[in-house]
């Protein structure tokens, strides 16, 4: 009884970190989102983490107003790109993000993390 009391544990806890770390720290996609940078900010009850919010637009008008738009939410936990994002609220940009299955409470409110980011020049959208 002693010996299944002692690898019935040792499997269980091989479960619970695979299944943790499958769940918040395993990447399940990542690519590219451009669109206007709508909202970012730095919030939380316990735990403070920047939050941010993105205008994707399918439509573009002649005014650089998205119409038919879909909103982004992400959040940030770099210092760095929380810098450049304070800088860019207003303005047209394009973030790398990674997706997680699902969020902690230390890094942010959603499974979108940023981790980089730049800023869509005229001259790059007149190009294309």
């Amino acid at each position: 009884m002693k010996k299944f009391l002692i690898w019935g544990s040792i499997i269980l806890i091989i479960f619970l970190s695979v299944f943790v770390y499958w769940r918040y720290y395993f990447t399940y996609s990542e690519g590219y989102r451009a669109g206007l940078l709508q909202k970012f900010s730095h919030r939380g009850n316990i735990f403070k983490t920047y939050e941010g919010e993105m205008i994707l637009s399918s439509v573009e008008s002649n005014r650089n107003v998205p119409i038919a738009s879909e909103k982004f939410f992400f959040s940030v936990n770099d210092s760095r790109i929380v810098a450049q994002m304070e800088k860019l609220e207003g303005y047209m940009i394009v973030v790398h993000y990674r997706q997680k299955h699902g969020a902690l409470m230390w890094q942010g409110e959603t499974p979108y993390l940023i981790d980089s980011v730049r800023l869509v020049s005229e001259k790059q959208e007149a190009i294309e």
